[in-house]
């Protein structure tokens, strides 16, 4: 099968989620089909495996209704997109796109690292559902990362098309910065990692709260933070021992993991949750607000406590103390029913169907 795969939202020089999501399957498929990869800056392909590419129009620009009609020329048995804003007007193939999650229609505040007239586009977009009903009803298929996403998606009735799960995972030990899971069988430290955003459905007030609950705890915050939100989280951490990262390497990551005795998130809503797994594939437990997208990545070997109850997350890392080897191992069991091999077998087996079923243009 020849496949079209859209590789525009890799970015360069670190991946994020979507980044990774496309980088690790196109890699994948290619080793069972013909992949030609589809980029909109020859630097993405530093972040890629080395595959045919040709080079095409920015997915941020304003012409992306018309993509698929300016790329109707390039063969392709199927095409797929790991997002769902590509336009299908005029597409010469079966085209295949992608809902990660629906947050954004609850929480609609836009990434602030996007171009002002994109974020106005993007609040309007998420006023309703209209926009992604028409979207989604104008492809042959739809791929999204969850069951929790799939049933909301249901829920909404936003398409008509066949959906199928494609769930992320984590790096390899080969493939990746993490290494292999670590050998120990008690916490070798206090420290709790969080790797997100600051966004506020995130809710990173609850995680400052319980650690200023847990003397002796560190609370390690990874990601870029600016200074309104530093000062604000700072002055609410009142005799906790709070670290800001700022950003950090993913090599600089794996190691505040390997050292943790827990990772710990409490955001109320999430597309998937790819900190998890990332901390579980090392054997380290995670501490994680109890919603439906943490069960299903977390399954038995996470520890939950109630949305936005800082005292029942303080409780559960103490508690954790007293059964963390059983944890861990539980962690790696979890974690590695999760692997870029069987989601990109998914993500094969799904394509080939609808090519198969797709009516000839």
């Amino acid at each position: 099968m020849h496949i079209l795969f859209d590789c525009r939202y890799v970015r360069f020089p670190r991946h994020d989620g979507i980044s990774r999501f496309s980088a690790e399957l196109v890699a994948q498929l290619a080793t069972e089909h013909d992949v030609n990869m589809l980029v909109s800056d020859e630097r993405q392909l530093a972040m890629l495996p080395a595959l045919p590419h040709i080079l095409g129009p920015s997915p941020t620009g304003p012409l992306e209704p018309l993509t698929a009609w300016r790329l109707r020329k390039v063969p392709a048995d199927v095409a797929y997109s790991p997002m769902q804003t590509i336009g299908s007007i005029g597409r010469a193939w079966p085209l295949v796109t992608t809902v990660h999650d629906l947050i954004y229609y609850r929480h609609p505040t836009p990434p602030r690292d996007l171009p002002a007239p994109v974020r106005l586009l993007w609040r309007l977009y998420h006023l309703s559902y209209a926009p992604q009903r028409l979207l989604l009803n104008g492809v042959d298929g739809v791929v999204t990362i969850s069951q929790t996403t799939r049933e909301l998606i249901r829920q909404h009735r936003l398409t008509r098309r066949p959906v199928a799960i494609v769930p992320n995972a984590a790096a390899t030990a080969d493939t990746g910065p993490f290494g292999e899971p670590v050998s120990h069988t008690s916490p070798p430290s206090k420290r709790l990692v969080y790797m997100g955003s600051f966004m506020p459905y995130k809710d990173v007030e609850t995680l400052v709260r319980a650690a200023a609950l847990l003397p002796g705890y560190e609370l390690h915050l990874c990601s870029r933070v600016d200074a309104a939100t530093r000062d604000r989280l700072t002055a609410l951490a009142a005799g906790a021992s709070v670290t800001f990262h700022d950003g950090v390497s993913d090599e600089q990551y794996a190691e505040l993991l390997r050292g943790a005795t827990a990772l710990v998130h409490a955001s109320h809503e999430e597309g998937f949750g790819i900190p998890l797994l990332e901390a579980m594939s090392l054997g380290v437990p995670v501490v994680v607000a109890d919603t439906a997208i943490f069960r299903e990545v977390g399954g038995e070997a996470a520890v939950y406590f109630a949305v936005g109850d800082a005292d029942a997350l303080a409780h559960a890392v103490r508690a954790l103390e007293g059964e963390w080897g059983a944890r861990s191992r539980a962690a790696r069991e979890q974690a590695a029913t999760f692997t870029w091999r069987s989601s990109a077998a998914r993500l094969g087996a799904f394509l080939a169907e609808i090519a198969a079923a797709a009516p000839r243009r």
